[in-house]
């Protein structure tokens, strides 16, 4: 009080009690003082109001909390505790923050949100998972977090407590904790226990929740589960108690309510086939399950829970036939309801005859009709002497029935418990167990009955041990503190249990009262008024009623109506009718009447002890009968289980969960406070804030008080020790001492006192920012000052300096003005002048012309006329001339013509005498003789001539033809002269005319000249305009220009983005393939650990034979590698164990699933990995394929021939050796000596020969690469895998191989020595292999044949073009002149010689370079068969020198020893290999891998030290040509490195060591393999070492795989030593000291499970980094390797991080994100310093430091909206809403974040494509790559260290 009337000032806030809101927020106006009458409010709506108060109580309101502790994750940690503030915290948190959940003290308080919510996924499970419970914001993950690790630290039994009234969410919360459990223990045997206690959920659900207008699935029972625990903290099973269940709502339902779930769930479901027996129809059609008149509830398919509860049923071992007959008693009810019973008389009822619903109910339950109709509608009577019949009136009958109906519902509910309790039970023993107490609630309604009064009972007792157990923590804690107690009044609510159920008790009443023959309820009322109403001031009489009673509860006074008190607690059935069902033919109705020992399992299960205490669903039952036991009433039973239940909770830890329904609407995030308020006092939260209040509720650690209020002490204040400093800063500032106590570790606060201090803390940092800002300001106000006056003098420059210069340029002006005036005024009299000149002069022209053309005139008449006279004149003379000559000519003609008639006459005369004839007749027969013959030459001659003329008319009818053009071509020419004369005609007709035209156009010409002087100055007016225009249109298109470069920019940037993006993506699809393959991995280790602990287990459990594993073939060819190092370790065994067969064989059969799967997987991902390479190689091989396959055929050929005359002289000195054994073998100048020497020069001679050969077939293995795959673990040597591949068909292998066994039969015995190449026993043991790999020659052949097909036929079709193209050319030669074609066909020649020549060129280069290329191989293949012969040359001496007696031919013994060969050599070379015997493969094994210590290795040895071991073993098995060798070398290198991280899997050392080794033998195995991409990385000598017999091409696939394990044993172990420093040394440290204040936080912490064991710190995380670094470089580990591991732990720091600020709603602050910032920072910097920028590890800390920026950016505006959704880009939407909504000012001046910013960017984030997830995966591990990484160390150069027990190495 006094603290409440020393902080009423002005400005003070307060609550005031109102009507609507309950507590209403209000402001004081006025000082108040001890005397005023009323307070001057100010309400936030602006209203002013006086508040009275009341003199005699001094009602003062109550005051309100500083902001910054609005919004507490517990209650306890405000400074005024009182009901306002806790609703008024609650109501900020559930509809500002969306937070459900809030702890107060030891409660959790859990608000309904009626709408799903995002944040009871697994991520969240594993996030609360190993928490304190005060680190995390609450919820009822914490709680059962806390109950777990207490039941395992403290070794006591853990009770969940949850409790609520109807739809508050209890079961819900009930359900999400054994979840929980059954997460995070999981189970303790293979019976998925936790699956079965799960399952129980639904069916329990189904038979005992219905639809009520609070709740659309309300528990209508109360239950208590307890899961129990083995000694490991494994589930191993539960137990199930009931209580109460809500019989009458099996008969009765009110309005917009149901019957029990099952119900409905058969009704929907009677379409079925199987249920059409039970002949259901809908639920409206059964009186039952229709009252409440609301069948459906929205959202829920019945039918499909009604499937969901038969997979409950049968996950629990309830089988199908009972099943159905759980169903079949349920649907006998529902048709016992309908029976209709009628009136007889006032007296008596019956049923009619044939009642369909009485026949279907009694065909059901297996009883006669006539029995069931008589009972339900008669009563039998005794008495002591007789027993008689009694008839019932039809209310009675009905309730009969109705009485019938709940007693069998509540038989079956008690069955259905007892069976899912006997599935729940093993036979391991029990260690521990938490119970889940799922109960109703403080219950008051308008009518009250027996059933809320025993839930209020229920609820009085939970009260009062709840009461007790936070009075018996708080008294600890003080103790604790070494504070002094002093007792708190409290609120025992005793008295009201001992009027329930103490001697004379309503209890105890009713019971007497159901004794009585004629009891009634009246007179049990009359009975407790007047035994309790004036002696208990806890019960009272109404006042208008004598039928009801009102008891004062702990939360509400209740009136309770006695009607049907008696009637609930007999519970009375008719016996008669319980003995017809008795008699039943059904046995599970039977089985449901008899007793509970008696019952059979339907699992068939026998309920084992396991050292367990079980409870009973009911109190014990004595073996009495069972009429006696059925007069036991239901108050009584109720009170006995309850007693028990409180037994039970006082010997466990409680801890308390109170849900509260925030409105009666169902309304998602509303929150009505009268119904809060009332739930929160009958819940007992207000009295655990009282009862806090009571003493000293705010609680402070000394480091938390001083960092806090580290700015109200001085700087002399401060000492070392924060303890004394704490104590005299706060005497200071506060007086009176008993508003605060020093314990041990804490300071304790009176309520209030953290307000006070809040308060001075808030003025001191006032006056400090008022000083800040005033300093601030006086800074701004004087740069602003001389950044004005710097502005104002240099305005004054410019503007003077634009004075003079425009005085300037007015002089100037002037000037100019004065000489453009004189100029113009010059211009303008010249012009004056020269027109004057030009009008005189053009006056004077004129004039002279005029003279001139009037003379000209004159003498142009004259000259005229004389031309007119001359030629009139000549014209006369000629026609007189003519009229001359034309007379003469016509009289010379007469004259003539007289001569020539004279003349004929004469003739005419002459001719006709015979004389004439005569004459001329004479000589004539001569003449015809010589002309007869001068006509024969005639002939002769013509013909000759005819023949000339034959073959001259050819020549000159082309001639003609010539001619003939010519001469059309002449007659066209004339007529063109003609035409041309004609021409010069009209020409001169038309030179008239147009020198008449002449003279017009001159005249026009004036006026023309004059328009086109106006026309010109029109256009040059328009061309002006027009380059105006053109000078727009050029900028318009340089705009346009540039707008398309930009688009075509913006398309190839967004191209670039696409194909990023799809790249990405491509990536991203390699990643997701290689971590699903890598977990595969991962689970298949799982598998072998467990398989292997099962071996261990089975091993020490039940000694004797062991079975050889019937896969072992297989899991050897599917390269499991545990077999032979297992036979290895385990053969000197004395006693084997025998394996389980059906667990080996389940075990093997997953394997194999998981092999199979892992292949696919692995497939996938080399084709993935090999695209790219794939695409580039295929156009080079096709190319050069089509070649290459005919030139190989024929070296083929030929190779067969050099192979069998290869063979033939190896036969040849096989013979001579033995032939000549006895002489003298082996001795210069014998027999095999020089077939040696002769073998060995045609060896030497032969090598150049076969140069080309080797090359090709090099290279034809090469090209089939993808059949090298599909090998076996010892894939053939390079040797025979060459002579195999020359074999063409199946006929000629079995040639060879027939052909090998007779060379083989004719050897000696000791084959192997002489046949060092290895090629009888290959071809032995390859022929199934060399059979596939001619089957894909064959394959790769004939697609080769096809690809020349093809391509022959593109030749073939680019003929055919080019045959038409030429056809076309020539059709087009023969239509031009004959020098035009001939210049045609020149030019088409030249350019298709050039084509030509243009291909063959291209040719020529690739043959070129191909021949190059031929030769470097060639070149590398005679150095590796140069060093093959030395070998096989040395082996062919040692040989002889190693021969035995044994080694004889047949029939002849050698009695002498054979002499060595002596081949001279070359002083010995290391060759960089390591020989050892087989039996010291154990002892190798066992020094360099199971006994050695890395730390010795990595200091003082180089790095990767075994790994070249173990390769210079290989290589030396290799050499050998040993495969068993190199089989069970690899083999146990594999099984050890597998056993040792088995065995320190725990140690980063070690996991590292053998990383890196692991991946150095792997790059070794690569680097020396021989293939042409790993061997361009070596030196020649390092070449030279490469492995020549054996492909380990699988083997190196088995060791990535085996790396890929020990990565992912590195990352868990590395993330197991990380997990605790994470959340210490990011969130919680303060790195910047004084930024973060720390706020009040309740006594939460309390409840910590574990002790403080030191605080981490962001320098603990990086020495922590530094040290994994260090060790990893000294162990050699790759550098791409340790930017994959650096990236993973950073990612996992930033995931761990983020989790805990998204569950922490304390950390989300300015200065937490400003703190987080810095450490990041740090963070990137020793990812600078190590030089690891690169590696991605930057990138995973991206979201941290998005949220840390979110935490300080602005949140107020839309802008800041949009920069928040631009920014955090890799934060999701759910991330982003959280860190908002979590978002808390630590002081008063940071502003909260207002809900309508959250809506906004909740929409402007819609669109978003994401995961809903919140959490970030902490689990995930990024897929790891071993990219090639050859060593330049020399093999040969590496020397052993005496310090590893390897002296039976031997170096080679």
């Amino acid at each position: 009080m006094f603290c409440r009337k020393n902080n009423l000032s002005v400005s003070a806030r307060v609550w005031i009690p109102d009507a609507e809101e309950v507590w209403k927020s209000a402001e004081l106006t006025k000082d108040y003082k001890n005397d005023d009458a009323s307070l001057q409010l100010l309400l936030e709506d602006g209203a002013n109001i006086e508040y009275k108060l009341d003199k005699k109580i001094k009602n003062l309101p109550y005051l309100r909390n500083p902001d910054i502790l609005v919004g507490e994750n517990d209650l306890t940690a405000l400074s005024y505790l009182h009901e306002p503030a806790v609703l008024h915290n609650l109501k900020v948190r559930f509809i500002d923050s969306k937070l459900i959940y809030t702890y107060c003290g030891i409660v959790l308080v859990a608000i309904n949100p009626y709408e799903t919510l995002p944040i009871y996924g697994t991520d969240i499970i594993n996030a609360y998972s190993g928490q304190n419970m005060g680190d995390m914001d609450p919820h009822i993950f914490a709680v059962a977090e806390e109950a777990y690790k207490q039941m395992a630290r403290d070794e006591r039994n853990q009770s969940i407590i949850v409790s609520g009234e109807s739809g508050a969410g209890k079961t819900v919360s009930a359900k999400y904790a054994m979840r929980y459990f059954a997460t995070v223990s999981g189970s303790a045997s293979e019976a998925n226990v936790e699956e079965k206690v799960l399952a129980s959920n639904p069916i329990m659900e189904a038979i005992g929740n219905a639809k009520t207008t609070r709740n659309d699935n309300s528990s209508r029972f109360g239950k208590y589960i307890e899961i129990g625990f083995d000694s490991r903290y494994r589930i191993i099973g539960a137990n199930m108690r009931t209580y109460l269940l809500e019989k009458s709502r099996v008969v009765f339902q009110a309005d917009e309510e149901r019957n029990y779930h099952i119900f409905y769930q058969l009704c929907a479901s009677s379409h079925l086939p199987e249920f059409k027996a039970l002949r259901l129809s809908s639920a409206n059609d059964f009186l039952y399950t229709r009252q409440g008149r609301s069948p459906v509830i929205d959202g829920v398919d019945d039918t499909k829970e009604l499937c969901t509860t038969r997979n409950a049923f049968t996950l629990l071992g309830i089988n199908e036939s009972y099943q159905m007959g759980l169903f079949q008693v349920l649907a006998a009810i529902l048709h016992l309801g309908n029976v209709e019973i009628k009136d007889k008389d006032s007296d008596s009822s019956l049923i009619p005859p044939n009642n369909r619903h009485l026949t279907a109910f009694c065909e059901l339950v297996g009883v006669t009709y006539q029995d069931m109709a008589q009972w339900l509608c008669h009563r039998k009577l005794k008495t002591a002497t007789e027993t008689y019949i009694k008839p019932l009136p039809r209310l009675q009958a009905t309730n009969a029935r109705d009485a019938l109906s709940k007693h069998i519902y509540a038989k079956l509910f008690n069955w259905i418990v007892e069976h899912v309790n006997k599935a729940l039970i093993t036979n391991v023993k029990q260690h521990s167990f938490i119970g889940v107490l799922d109960i109703y609630g403080f219950e008051t309604f308008e009518i009250n009955s027996f059933e809320q009064f025993c839930i209020n009972y229920a609820n009085e007792k939970l009260q009062q041990q709840f009461n007790m157990h936070v009075f018996k923590l708080e008294q600890e804690e003080y103790m604790k503190e070494q504070i002094p107690w002093t007792l708190i009044d409290f609120y025992d609510n005793q008295p009201c249990i001992n009027l329930i159920e103490a001697k004379m008790g309503i209890l105890d009443l009713l019971d007497e009262e159901c004794k009585m023959p004629k009891g009634s309820d009246d007179s049990w009322a009359q009975k407790l008024y007047n035994t309790h109403l004036k002696t208990c001031s806890l019960f009272e009489k109404p006042r208008m009623s004598n039928r009801a009673f009102i008891i004062q509860h702990f939360a509400d006074k209740v009136e309770y109506q006695c009607e049907g008190f008696l009637e609930k607690n007999k519970d009375t059935v008719n016996e008669e009718q319980i003995n017809v069902l008795k008699a039943s033919k059904f046995d599970l109705l039977v089985e449901l009447f008899q007793d509970e020992l008696k019952a059979t399992s339907p699992t068939g299960q026998v309920p084992g002890t396991g050292g367990r205490t079980r409870l009973s669903i009911k109190p014990g039952k004595s073996r009495e009968t069972s009429s006696k036991e059925h007069k036991k009433t239901v108050g009584c039973q109720f009170r006995n289980s309850l007693q028990m239940l409180m037994e039970t909770l006082n010997a466990t830890t409680p801890h308390y969960v109170r849900c509260i329904k925030p409105n009666d609407f169902k309304l998602a995030f509303s929150f009505d406070p009268k119904r809060a308020v009332q739930q929160l006092r009958a819940c007992g939260v207000l009295e655990t804030i009282r009862i806090s209040a009571a003493g000293f509720p705010s609680r402070w650690t000394y480091q938390e008080f001083f960092s806090r209020y580290r700015v109200l002490m001085k700087q002399k204040d401060v000492l070392p020790d924060k303890k004394l400093t704490c104590r005299n800063v706060l005497e200071k500032l506060v007086q009176d001492k008993d508003k605060y106590q020093f314990g041990k570790t804490k300071i304790f606060f009176r309520a209030g006192q953290v307000a006070y201090l809040e308060k001075l803390r808030a003025d001191k940092l006032r006056v400090a920012c008022i000083r800040i800002q005033k300093t601030i300001r006086c800074w701004l106000a004087r740069k602003k000052y001389l950044r004005m006056r710097s502005a104002a003098i240099t305005i004054q420059r410019f503007t003077r300096g634009y004075q003079a210069r425009c005085l300037a340029k007015f002089l100037r002006r002037t000037q100019a003005a004065t000489i453009i005036q004189k100029y113009q005024r010059m211009v303008v009299e010249r012009k004056r002048y020269r027109q004057k000149q030009a009008a005189a002069l053009a006056m004077q022209t004129i004039l002279r012309a005029y003279l001139a053309r009037q003379k000209y005139k004159a003498l142009l008449r004259e000259h005229k006329a004389v031309i007119i006279q001359k030629r009139i004149r000549g014209w006369l003379a000629r026609c007189w001339y003519k009229r001359c000559l034309h007379s003469i000519v016509y009289l010379q003609c007469c004259i003539r013509r007289m001569k020539a008639r004279r003349e004929l006459k004469k003739l005419k005369i002459e001719a006709r005498s015979v004389e004439h004839f005569k004459k001329l007749n004479k000589g004539m027969e001569n003449k015809i003789m010589q002309l007869q013959r001068k006509v024969d030459d005639q002939h002769k001659e013509n013909r000759v001539i005819s023949e000339k003329l034959i073959g001259l008319e050819t020549s000159y009818g082309a001639e003609s033809e010539r001619l003939r053009g010519e001469l059309n071509r002449l007659r066209g020419v004339e007529e063109d002269a003609k035409n041309k004369a004609n021409q010069v005609t009209s020409l001169l007709e038309e030179l008239e005319r147009l020198k008449r035209e002449l003279t017009v156009t001159q005249q026009e010409k004036k006026t023309i000249e004059d328009w086109a002087q106006t026309y010109r100055d029109e256009m040059e007016k328009m061309v002006s305009e027009l380059k105006d225009q053109n000078g727009l249109l050029k900028k318009d298109k340089d705009d346009l220009n540039r707008l398309i470069q930009e688009q075509s920019q913006q398309m190839t940037e967004k191209m670039a983005r696409a194909i990023t993006q799809e790249t990405q993506q491509l990536v991203t699809d390699l990643n997701e393939e290689r971590s699903r393959y890598q977990n595969l991995l991962t689970e298949h280790l799982r598998l072998e650990e467990k398989y292997d602990d099962l071996k261990e287990e089975i091993n020490v459990s039940k000694p004797g034979h062991r079975r050889t594993d019937s896969t072992h073939s297989s899991n050897e060819s599917e390269y499991t590698y545990n077999s032979e190092y297992t036979e290895l370790e385990e053969g000197s065994r004395a006693s084997e164990v025998r394996i389980d067969t059906s667990l080996t064989l389940k075990l093997q059969k997953r394997l194999t699933e998981l092999e199979q799967e892992k292949q696919s997987l692995r497939d996938e991902l080399e084709n993935k990995e090999e695209q790219f390479q794939r695409a580039r190689d295929d156009a080079e091989f096709k190319k050069a394929r089509g070649a290459e396959l005919e030139y190989e055929s024929l070296k083929r050929q030929e190779l067969e021939s050099e192979n069998k005359k290869l063979k033939h002289d190896l036969a040849e000195m096989r013979r001579s050796l033995l032939g000549d054994a006895a002489t003298a073998a082996g001795a210069p100048g014998s027999p095999a000596y020089n077939v040696l020497l002769d073998q060995l020069n045609a060896s030497c001679e032969e090598l150049e020969v076969r140069k080309e050969e080797v090359l090709i077939l090099r290279s034809q293995l090469v090209s089939q690469k993808e059949a090298m795959h599909h090998k076996e673990t010892m894939t053939e040597p390079s040797i025979f895998v060459e002579d195999v591949s020359k074999l063409k068909d199946a006929d000629e292998l079995k040639q060879a191989y027939i052909g090998l066994k007779d060379t083989n039969r004719s050897a000696a015995p000791d084959f192997h020595k002489l046949n060092e190449d290895g090629e009888l026993w290959l071809v032995n043991q390859g022929l199934k292999e060399t059979i596939r790999l001619l089957e894909h020659q064959l394959q790769t052949q004939r697609r080769g044949y096809d690809n020349e097909v093809e391509a022959l036929r593109g030749e073939l079709q680019n003929v055919k073009e080019e045959n038409n193209r030429q056809q076309q050319l020539l059709a087009q030669n023969l239509q031009l002149p004959p020098e035009a074609r001939i210049e045609a066909s020149l030019q088409h020649e030249i350019t298709r010689l050039t084509n030509e020549n243009l291909v063959r060129c291209s040719t020529c280069t690739q043959i070129h370079s191909d021949l190059m290329e031929q030769l470097e191989k060639q070149d590398r293949t005679i150095r590796k068969l140069k060093k093959q012969l030395k070998v096989y040359s040395k082996r062919i001496g040692e040989m002889g020198a190693g021969q035995t007696e044994g080694q004889t031919s047949p029939g002849q013994m050698v009695e002498e020893p054979i002499h060595p060969v002596n081949i001279p050599r070359r002083e010995k070379d290391f060759q960089g290999m390591l020989e050892y015997k087989k039996e010291d493969e154990l002892k190798l094994v066992k020094n360099l891998i199971l006994e050695l210590k890395p730390r010795g290795v990595a200091v003082n040895l180089i790095p990767g030290l075994p790994a070249y071991i173990l390769f210079m073993c290989l290589r030396h098995a290799d050499y050998v040509n040993d495969d068993q060798k190199v089989r069970t070398l690899l083999t146990s290198t594999i099984n050890s490195i597998k056993k040792i991280l088995k065995k320190r899997g725990d140690d980063f050392e070690t996991v590292s060591f053998w990383l890196a080794n692991t991946c150095r033998f792997l790059h070794c195995l690569k680097q020396y393999s021989g293939d042409e991409a790993f061997m361009k990385h070596n030196t020649t000598r390092q070449n030279e070492h490469s492995l020549s017999n054996f492909d380990l091409a699988e083997y190196r696939q088995v060791i990535s795989d085996l790396a890929i394990q020990i990565y992912q044993q590195l990352i868990k172990c590395m993330e197991n030593i990380l997990q605790p420093m994470i959340v210490s040394g990011m969130l919680e440290h303060e790195t910047i000291q004084g930024v973060s204040g720390v706020k009040p936080t309740g006594l939460r912490k309390r409840t910590s499970s574990i002790a403080d064991e030191g605080t981490y710190t962001l320098d603990s995380i990086l020495r922590q980094l530094s040290t994994f670094h260090s060790i990893m470089c000294q162990h050699g580990t790759d550098p791409e390797l340790i930017k994959q591991v650096v990236k993973q732990q950073f990612y996992i720091i930033g995931a761990v991080t983020l989790n805990n600020l998204l569950l922490r709603k304390d950390m989300c602050s300015w200065s937490k994100g400003m703190q987080i910032r810095y450490n990041v920072s740090q963070l990137e910097e020793w990812l600078r310093d190590k030089g690891l920028m690169t590696c991605g590890a930057k990138e995973t800390l991206e979201p941290l430091i998005q949220a840390a920026q979110l935490l300080q950016v602005k949140k107020k505006t839309d802008e800041d909206a949009e920069a928040i959704c631009s920014m955090c880009h890799a934060l999701t939407t759910a991330q982003i809403v959280k860190v908002l909504n979590l978002y808390t000012p630590v002081n008063e001046f940071e502003e909260r974040v207002s809900v309508a910013f959250i809506r906004t960017i909740q929409t402007r984030l819609r669109d978003r494509c994401e995961s809903p997830q919140l959490l970030m995966d902490t689990k995930m591990i990024y897929p790891v790559t071993f990219p090639f990484n050859p060593s330049s160390l020399a093999l040969e150069t590496i020397q052993i260290p005496s310090s590893l027990n390897l002296g039976f190495l031997t170096r080679v």
